[in-house]
């Protein structure tokens, strides 16, 4: 399993959360992610929290081009 700085990813604020409540968090709660930009998300593609973005099927066809890409 891979690990994570959550000291770069997640503002100040949600650092010493949990991962439940992390992932329960807006996406604003993720470093560089602005609360307008996380509007936009909920707009475009109905992402209101870090876990929705998680599960964003977008987000998992990217990782998976990504991936293949890689392994070339």
């Amino acid at each position: 399993m891979a690990s994570i700085d959550l000291d770069k990813v997640l503002d100040k604020a949600w650092a010493d959360k949990s991962l439940p409540e992390v992932l329960a968090a807006p996406v604003s709660a993720l470093k560089g992610v602005s609360d307008r930009q996380g509007e936009l998300l909920r707009e475009a593609f109905g992402v209101k929290t870090v876990g929705d973005l998680a599960d964003l099927k977008f987000v998992g066809w990217a990782k998976a081009l990504a991936a293949l890409d890689a392994a070339k």
